[in-house]
């Protein structure tokens, strides 16, 4: 009679197995166990540890380590071990025990044979002849090479000869492959080695499920309805199903004949589905077990999953080791098993005991088994199936109950009885603690579990109390192939209840680093963390019923990500889209200055008046201030004007604390708007939000001051209303005070817009009149001082804050700067003013002095070593020119000096961005090039091919100028200007040959647009013909066959829907890694902003690279201290930079604290191939080439396409410049020459069309 449930028993640990086997080696003759094996090459190195000497009475059991001094992993090659051909040695059960499997489970085997003193033998196919499981071994052999991978492990002739051939006396199957396989488990008996596992006929009675079902019914044990047979075709289940003396209806549920795993099984909700889903399970079979039948059954809704572990010995002796709860299932597969099953009534437990080891016994069962049950709501169980092998969640019943069942296997296989191995159901102990397992797979849940491969990076175990690891072909350097089962280590955790077990599972999740290919991770965390499944009652619904589940989990992965970089720019040089082509970075790091402020400050800061008080009080406070006020432009203008825009967060953040102190008395910082927002993303790779909050937390007390260009926000373009009033909110919630609003044309419909976002998010709206002309010469024309006067009464009556004077060109001289600054002062005497200018022609300073004379509040300065030429004045000028003086600026010169000594180090690491330009240049006056434009412009022109030409780029520019009617030139009408000049230049063209030409030219899309009133309408008008031409036969996309805006752009564009643009994000990116910040980020520059976010996803955040390394990378031997927060640093080393494979990889070794990691890249220069393209014939018409070196972004149209004069062709971009290709005649697409991605020269050949006649 079976054991009641609860009953007092004696311990048996897996310890007592190894124990019996050297009670026994005592016998053996000394020196016995030591000669088995015999050391071939490699020599030096003793055989066998002889058995060591037992000191426990006899049976008893004993801990293995401390009675079997045997090595657990013996780690030697085919190449330095031979075995000696004899009989099994007396007291171990077999002298070589093969794994016929691979990955974990032979690992396993391996291990818990040589702990009985068994040498191993492994196996192995080509494609997993670097895994552990053959160096595991103390012999392994290579499969069959002409079998496909899956199909080595299944070449049953192969492996039984291999035994033969190798002394080998038993194998154990693990699971899957050939584990349920009769035919393999007979060849190995005739050929004289035992099986570690059923019996022929038990695995020909549970591998079959008809006989199965058989034997359940006459042992009585409670089954599912459903076929007795299985079907191969669908048509065959069908007939059954519909049948009505079966009495099954649906749902149903198809399960493969062979196999197991959760492969072969579909749910059937409908008879509609039968097919589809037959066919789905047969071929998953098929493909898996080489039988693609199966059966059918009724389905059981929402079920658990409980299955019974025994042993048996062949005799009709059956034993149990209590039960695993395995109903967390992802589409029949499990994934996280539990020990025991919790939730389960007493009688439920005892009757599934008693019925799985009567259907065993039943059957003289040997060797491991599980039998399967449903368990339904009321408690009532179902059989489903007996898997006759060892399961792969079978380590949560050994961390219950102390018993090796592996061990048990090959014990039981060499003859031994369970009562001789000492487990009987009496000395198996009740269970007083909790186990769960968890499967680490290569799966990527967030894209439906697709398998993923790859070079593991990084592989890092976890550890600890509790935690148990059954490691497979995970390790530094592997190869992740998508031949076999995507498991990469299991891990148990034992403790003493349900969650403390969960617990410890979770942490070792979180230690757990895999880097190279994606996990499941994310999801078991998931699962871990849930609230049902803590408390223990989950049903194979579980998770289906919980999406959420399915959610990525935010990993940082900030160090792989951070290397892959660094090994980058290491292998192929700095990336030339970041356009670093001057000198290499200085090689002296910028000191950081120590500032201290002598005394407290006794009077509120304007930052305290405005966060208390409102931007009314802040602008009294700025007009009843003594002095100059300064505003320090370094951290935006200085740099956009030298260096490209390209200053980094981590350098200004340096610099920050000493900056707080140093200019605590100044009107503002500019920091962030204008280019700085799009080239923080499109090349620093730094998120514009980000910087502005860093900052602001830096430099809590001083207030922040923007560009933000009216109604095109921090754009290039014309944006929906509602996108401005929501910019403008978030900028102050970030941190913003001063908004310096601003339109490129003065125009007031589009100033408005941007004043009325500013004043309802509550900054300080500080409105800009752009400077132009020259307003001391009254010959100039059109911009006359009553010009300006009557912009600022425009401005004042939408009640500014305060007035901005922005000169971009650096116009304003000293004489003019007198005259404006002291008209408007008259008339607005409470009306603070602004002033900004650039030092292009080297009279900033004498300017600046002119205009605080005048009557100006506040100027605009950069620290010395920022400052002059197309930058702003220097800060140290003004202050010292203004010492003592009644526009005392209030700043200490000492404490400006330190940090300029910082600068002037600083300024050396952005070497590469330098333009080269020496000095300033009064030609400025003439050309009236904007001083933030005149660098870009020039690296701009270098890169369109346009190197020694700038001299003719500058005289274009001021003809660009007139032919679009002597414009404001301010970002972005001053983008539209340079982009003109250089298609001007490109393609050798005079202001008379644009206009008469116009109707045929492909005009940058910039001054297409222009025309078109993308900016708004100029003060004068759009010049004539020329608009008219430009525009002819072409109209807006987007609009009913509007060809121009007649008023401000943004009024006539529909609100712009956040919410389900951030849903679409969401969905591409991830909830976790969309913010309101960046859906922003995204309706300013979408394209920009998903190139942003794909870096994101290969490099990570890489502000916190110190520039150097940001440019140049490390040099091998070098070691790097990266700061990732406050109290988490990594310490980076470069080791090496291996040799590029012939697939174009180098593998690039680094160690992270301490420890080695890898990153693999692709070598660009392997790669790279000379392409001659063809060019555009000259003088014919069909024959369309690049108006301008750039690559290709679009192709609009196919050969064979019917196109008008005016069409679309191709798209492109040349350095953030679109230009659209258009057709110049009428005809049909003979060739299309260029693809998307392609990069191409001026003339190269884009399109031929042949001509309608």
């Amino acid at each position: 009679m079976l054991r009641q449930w609860h009953r007092r028993s004696l311990s048996t640990s897996s310890s007592g197995i190894a124990g019996l086997f050297q009670s026994q080696q005592r016998k053996t003759p000394r020196g016995g166990l030591a000669r088995d094996i015999v050391l071939g090459r490699g020599a030096g190195r003793r055989s066998c540890v002889p058995a060591a000497r037992s000191l426990a009475p006899a049976g008893r059991h004993r801990d293995v380590a401390a009675t079997l001094a045997m090595t657990t992993s013996r780690g030697l090659s085919s190449s330095s071990v031979t075995f000696q051909e004899q009989q099994p040695t007396s007291g171990r059960p077999f002298d070589k025990v093969m794994a016929a499997n691979r990955g974990e489970i032979a690992t396993r085997i391996m291990r818990a044979a040589s702990e009985l003193g068994c040498g191993t033998v492994g196996i192995y196919s080509r494609e997993d002849r670097f895994t552990q499981h053959r160096y595991k071994a103390d012999q392994a052999f290579e499969l069959n090479t002409e079998k496909s991978p899956v199909a080595a492990y299944l070449d049953i002739d192969t492996i039984v000869r291999l035994c033969v051939q190798n002394g080998v006396q038993a194998v154990h199957p693990g699971y899957g492959f050939l584990s349920e396989n009769a035919n393999f488990a007979k060849k190995l008996e005739d050929a004289g080695v035992k099986f570690v596992g059923p019996t022929v006929e038990n695995l020909n009675t549970f591998g079959d499920k008809t006989s199965a079902k058989e034997l359940a019914i006459k042992a009585n044990v409670p089954i599912i309805t459903g076929s007795d047979c299985a079907f191969s075709t669908p048509g065959e289940a069908k007939a059954w199903i519909s049948d009505p003396k079966n009495a099954i209806t649906y749902p149903v549920i198809v399960k493969a004949a062979m196999g197991g795993g959760g492969r072969g099984i579909r749910i059937v909700p409908t008879a509609s589905d039968l097919e589809g889903m037959f066919r789905l399970a047969s071929n998953e079979a098929l493909n898996a077990f080489g039988d693609g039948r199966c059966f059918v059954e009724k389905y059981v809704d929402r079920p658990r999953h409980i299955e019974v572990q025994c042993l048996g010995d062949g005799t009709g002796n059956v034993v149990h080791l209590y039960d695993r709860d395995c109903s967390v299932q992802r589409r029949h597969q499990k994934v996280i098993e539990t020990a025991p099953a919790t939730g389960l009534s007493r009688e439920t437990r005892e009757n599934i005991f008693r019925d799985a080891c009567r259907l065993l016994a039943m059957n003289n069962y040997r060797n491991a088994g599980t039998v399967e049950f449903l368990v339904d709501k009321d408690g009532q169980h179902y059989f489903m199936e007996v898997n006759p092998r060892v399961q792969v969640e079978h380590t949560v019943t050994e961390e219950i109950t102390g018993i090796d069942i592996v061990q048990s296997q090959i014990m039981i296989a060499s003859g031994k009885t369970l009562t001789e191995i000492g487990l009987t159901q009496e000395s198996i102990v009740e269970p007083n603690s909790f186990a769960m397992q968890c499967r680490v797979t290569t799966e990527n849940p967030a894209h439906d579990f697709r398998p993923d491969t790859g070079t593991i990076d990084v592989f890092r175990m976890p550890a600890g109390f509790g935690i148990r690891l059954d490691d497979g072909p995970g390790f530094p350097g592997a190869k992740i192939t998508p031949h076999y089962d995507s498991l990469l280590v299991k891990i148990t955790a034992k403790a003493r209840n349900r969650k403390d077990a969960a617990a410890k599972l979770i942490r070792a999740l979180r230690e757990f680093r895999v880097r190279g290919v994606q996990t499941n991770k994310s999801f078991l965390l998931n699962v871990l963390s849930n609230k049902d499944f803590l408390e223990g009652e989950v049903d194979t619904g579980f998770i289906a019923a919980n999406p959420t589940l399915l959610s990525p989990l935010k990993e940082k992965d900030r160090a792989q990500k951070l290397l892959h970089y660094i090994g980058e720019v290491v292998l192929n040089g700095t990336p030339k889209s970041l356009g670093a082509t001057g000198d290499a970075p200085s090689l002296v790091d910028p000191i950081v200055p120590e500032i201290v402020r002598e005394h407290k400050e006794k009077k509120q800061s304007l930052k305290q008046i405005f966060d208390m008080h409102g931007p009314e009080a802040f602008a009294k406070a700025v007009r009843a201030n003594e002095g100059l006020l300064i505003t320090d432009t370094t951290w935006r203008d200085a740099h956009q004007s030298l260096l490209a825009t390209r200053l980094r967060t981590i350098d200004m953040l340096k610099i920050a604390e000493p900056t707080h102190v140093a200019l605590r008395n100044a009107y503002s910082l500019e920091c962030w708007g204008g280019a700085t927002f799009d080239v923080s993303m499109r090349f620093l790779h730094e998120c514009p939000w980000d910087r502005l909050s860093d900052l602001r937390e830096a430099v809590p007390d001083i207030p922040f001051q923007m560009l933000l260009r009216g109604a095109n926000a921090v754009g290039y373009t014309s944006y929906a209303d509602n996108v401005v009033y929501e910019f403008c909110k978030l900028a102050k919630e970030s941190g913003m005070d001063v908004f310096r609003v601003f339109d490129s044309l003065n125009y007031i419909e589009n100033m408005k817009l941007g004043i009325d976002a500013v004043g309802q998010a509550g900054g300080i709206v500080e409105a800009a009149v752009c400077y132009t002309g020259d307003v001391s010469n009254p010959k100039r024309g059109l911009y006359d001082l009553e010009y300006y006067l009557q912009f600022v009464r425009e401005l004042d009556k939408r009640g500014i804050h305060v007035l901005a004077i922005k000169d971009m060109a650096g116009l304003l001289k000293p004489k003019a700067a007198t005259l404006l600054v002291g008209a408007i002062r008259d008339e607005f005497p409470n009306l603070p003013i602004h002033v900004h200018t650039h030092d292009t022609a080297g009279t900033g300073v004498a300017s600046m002095l002119a205009a605080a004379a005048a009557g100006a509040d506040v100027v605009d300065a950069a620290l010395d070593a920022m400052s002059g030429s197309t930058s702003q004045p220097s800060l140290g000028a003004l202050v010292a020119s203004t010492q003592n003086s009644s526009l005392d600026t209030g700043l200490d010169l000492n404490d400006v000096s330190k940090l300029n000594e910082y600068w002037e180090e600083c300024r050396g690491l952005y070497a590469p961005f330098e333009s080269g330009q020496k000095t300033g240049s009064a030609d400025v006056y003439l050309h009236e090039m904007p001083g933030g434009q005149y660098t870009n412009l020039l690296y701009q022109s270098s890169q369109l091919g346009l190197t020694g030409q700038w001299s003719q780029v500058k005289t274009a520019y001021a003809a660009a100028n007139r032919l679009l009617g002597d414009i404001i030139k301010v970002t972005p009408s001053s983008k539209v200007t340079g982009d003109l000049a250089q298609f001007i230049v490109s393609n050798k063209l005079s202001e008379h040959d644009v206009i008469e030409n116009a109707e045929q030219l492909s005009f940058p899309s910039s001054v297409i647009e222009y025309f078109q009133g993308y900016l708004g309408i100029p003060p004068f008008g759009f010049p004539e013909p020329l608009r008219g031409r430009v525009l002819k036969e072409r109209t807006i996309k987007g609009t009913e066959g509007l060809s121009c805006f007649a008023g401000r752009p943004g009024a006539q564009l529909p609100s712009f829907d956040f919410e389900g643009t951030r849903a679409n994000m969401e969905a591409k990116w991830g909830a976790d890694k969309i913010s309101k910040y960046d859906v922003m980020s995204y309706a300013m520059y979408p394209t920009v902003f998903d190139e942003f976010m794909e870096r994101q996803d290969e490099y990570g955040k890489l502000s916190y690279l110190d520039t150097r390394t940001f440019l140049t990378g490390m040099k091998v031997g070098e070691e790097l201290n990266v700061s990732l927060e406050k109290g988490k640093h990594l310490i980076l080393k470069l080791i090496s930079v291996g040799e590029t494979s012939k697939d174009g990889i180098a593998n690039i070794q680094f160690e992270v604290n301490g420890q080695p990691r890898s990153v693999h890249v692709k070598d660009k220069r392997a790669v790279v191939k000379d392409t001659q393209r063809l060019k555009a014939l000259k003088g014919v018409t069909g024959s369309i080439g690049a108006a301008m070196p750039g690559v290709v972004l679009e192709t609009k149209v196919k050969k064979g396409d019917t196109v008008k004069k005016g069409d679309p062709l191709v798209l492109m971009s040349a350095m953030k410049m679109e230009t659209l290709i258009t057709s110049p005649c009428d005809g049909v697409v003979k060739q299309v020459a260029v693809t998307a991605g392609d990069t191409l020269d001026g003339g190269d050949l884009c399109i031929e069309i042949d001509e309608a006649m």
